[in-house]
C-alpha cells in the first residue's frame, strides 16, 4: 500500500545569459509526498465512491448539482471528517460526534463540543444523500449538505471557529491547513491547485457524507425479489410482514382521531424504499428540548430510518432530536398517542380531526412493527474501511 502523493512542483530554473537575473522559467517535476506516517490511504488504489452498487428501486437523490461524488474528492472528505485539526483546539472532528459504529450518529444524548453540549442530539448520516428533501439539520436551516458540513465547525459550542465570543474565524481555520503538511498536497490531488476555500471543504465533506450508504439489509434482499414494497416478502417472517404492511398503510380513524382500522401511516412520512422523510413534515409531537424548557417546535427533519437500529436489534443510540428515547418500543409508545399541547407546528398527518392521534396499538403490533424496522439494518456500514478513520492511529 502507498499512502503517497504524485504532485507537480515548479521549480524556478533561471534564464542563462539573461542580463535579467530575475527572468526563470518553470519546469514542472513530479515529487512523491509520503504521507504513511500519518495516513493509512493507498493513493494509487482509491476506494470506490463515485461508482458504488446502488438498487435500482431506489430513486432519490439530493445531491447538489456541479457536486457529484469523485473517489479524489470524496477521499479528501474523509480526511477532513475523522481531522480533529478543524477545532479550534484539536480535539473534535466531525467523526466525534458522528460515530461509525452507530450509523454516524453518537451515544449520548448532546455531543460534546469544544465549548459545551451541543442543543440537539446527532443524526444519523447514514444514506442521507437518498431523499428528496435537500435541506439539513434537524430544523432545516441548512439549505443543502454542503452548507450544513461547516456550520458545526463555526459553531462556538462544537468547533469554535465561530468569529464571535473570542473565537478565531474561518479564515483562521484556512490557514491552519495550509500550514498542516498534508493539506495543500491532498487539495492539489483532490481539487488540482492546492488552493483552500470554505467551498471545497464544504464540497469534499459533502461528497463523503453522501457516499455514507446502507443497502444490505434483509429488507433490500426481499425487496429486490418483490414487484413492489406491498406484497409479502418472501425472505421475510410472518411478523414481519405484519410490520410492513402496517408501516405502509395509512390508518383509518374514527371522529376521536382514534384508529379502528388499517396501518399505522408511518409511510406518510417515511415512504418506502428510502425511507427518508418527506419535505413538507412538520413538527412529530416531539417537542421537548435538551437544554432548556421551552419547546423545540422547529424540528420537521429527521434522518432516514435505514439503520435506524442495526440488524440484531441494537440500537444506534438514543431517538430523536433530544435524544430522549432509548428504545423503538418507547417510540411506537409516543407516536400511539400524540398530544397537541403547546404544538403550534403539529403535522396534520398526526392530528386528525384536529385531535392528537391515538393508534390503539396492540402488543402485537407493535412487536411486529418493530420486527420490521429490524430488517432496514444493514452490515456493511459498519465496519466498511472506506468511511473509517483514515489517520494512524
Amino acid at each position: 500500500m502507498k499512502s503517497t502523493i504524485l504532485i507537480l512542483i515548479g521549480l524556478l530554473i533561471f534564464s542563462c545569459g539573461s542580463d535579467n537575473n530575475n527572468d526563470y522559467t518553470p519546469i514542472p517535476e513530479e515529487q512523491t509526498i509520503d504521507f504513511s506516517n500519518i495516513l493509512t490511504i493507498d493513493f494509487d488504489n482509491l476506494h470506490n465512491y463515485s461508482n458504488q452498487s446502488i438498487p435500482n428501486y431506489i430513486i432519490k437523490d439530493n445531491t447538489t448539482p456541479g457536486n457529484e461524488i469523485t473517489n479524489e474528492v470524496a477521499t479528501l472528505g474523509r480526511i477532513l471528517f475523522y481531522d480533529k485539526n478543524l477545532s479550534a483546539d484539536n480535539t473534535i472532528a466531525c467523526a466525534s460526534c458522528h460515530k461509525q459504529s452507530l450509523a454516524f450518529t453518537d451515544n449520548v444524548q448532546a455531543s460534546s463540543g469544544i465549548n459545551g453540549l451541543t442543543s440537539r442530539h446527532s443524526m444519523r448520516l447514514v444514506n442521507a444523500r437518498f431523499g428528496v428533501e435537500a435541506k439539513f439539520f434537524w430544523d432545516e436551516r441548512a439549505i443543502n449538505l454542503e452548507t450544513q458540513t461547516t456550520m458545526p465547525i463555526q459553531d462556538h459550542v462544537e468547533m469554535g471557529f465561530s468569529g464571535e465570543n473570542g473565537d478565531e474565524n474561518f479564515n483562521d481555520l484556512i490557514a491552519k491547513l495550509e500550514l498542516t503538511e498534508y493539506y495543500p498536497a491532498l487539495f492539489n490531488f483532490a481539487f488540482g491547485s492546492e488552493d483552500i476555500t470554505e467551498l471545497r471543504i464544504q464540497n469534499a465533506l459533502a461528497q463523503f457524507v453522501r457516499s455514507i450508504q446502507s443497502f444490505d439489509s434483509k429488507y433490500d434482499v426481499g425487496r429486490a425479489l418483490a414487484n413492489n414494497d406491498g406484497q409479502p416478502f418472501t425472505n421475510f417472517s410472518p411478523q414481519e410482514n405484519q410490520g410492513k404492511q402496517l408501516f405502509l398503510q395509512p390508518p383509518v380513524y374514527n371522529n376521536q382521531g382514534v384508529r379502528i382500522n388499517g396501518g399505522l401511516g408511518c409511510a406518510g412520512c417515511h415512504q418506502a424504499p428510502e425511507f427518508d422523510i418527506d419535505p413538507n413534515s412538520l413538527n412529530n409531537g416531539m417537542i421537548g428540548s435538551i437544554a432548556s424548557n421551552i419547546p423545540d417546535l422547529n424540528v420537521t427533519r429527521s434522518p432516514s430510518l435505514r439503520d435506524v437500529v442495526k440488524a440484531d436489534g441494537s440500537a444506534n443510540g438514543l431517538f430523536m432530536h433530544n435524544g430522549s428515547l432509548t428504545t423503538l418500543d418507547q417510540v411506537l409508545e409516543h407516536y400511539n398517542s400524540i398530544s397537541l399541547t403547546n404544538n403550534s407546528n403539529i403535522d396534520p398527518r398526526l392530528s386528525p380531526g384536529g385531535e392528537g392521534q391515538n393508534l390503539n396499538l396492540t402488543e402485537d403490533e407493535k412487536q411486529a412493527v418493530i420486527a420490521f424496522l429490524q430488517t432496514l439494518g444493514g452490515t456493511d456500514v459498519y465496519t466498511n474501511e472506506k468511511w473509517s478513520n483514515p489517520f494512524i492511529q
